[in-house]
């Protein structure tokens, strides 16, 4: 019994603590181009967030397609974009999307007056980059 009210009590703890901190999540899906160069993985640190394609001369590795959870911090939206360009070995990110779009659909309601609507979210894609 008093096992029961610690593993509780933990829950709890747990739960508030998740509640308290906001952790914010970011989704994201890495897409290597076919034919594109491997390169062994970079340092996340030193991978550049860019604006626009450089005029470097570069070699286009793939693409990272984020989705983050509303109020997510810019620091932590960035940081993982740079986690995950990383593993293509990018030196860079070029942001080419940043939008709310459609998703998805939610249905709900009884089946003879069903009620619809476009589910939006926010997707970020950055194409990596490793320069030459």
């Amino acid at each position: 019994m008093l096992a029961c009210r610690f593993a509780m009590f933990g829950v709890t703890l747990v739960c508030a603590v998740l509640v308290l901190t906001g952790c914010h999540t970011v989704s994201t899906r890495l897409v290597p181009y076919v034919g594109a160069p491997k390169y062994p993985p970079s340092d996340p640190a030193r991978v550049e967030i860019l604006q626009k394609e450089p005029t470097r001369a570069h070699e286009k590795l793939g693409e990272v397609v984020a989705s983050p959870e509303d109020g997510t911090p810019v620091q932590k939206i960035e940081d993982r974009l740079r986690r995950e360009a990383a593993k293509l070995g990018a030196d860079a990110a070029v942001l080419v999307h940043d939008k709310m779009q459609v998703v998805g659909t939610r249905v709900w309601g009884p089946y003879w007056a069903p009620e619809a609507t476009a589910v939006s979210e926010r997707v970020i894609v950055v194409v990596a980059i490793k320069y030459k």
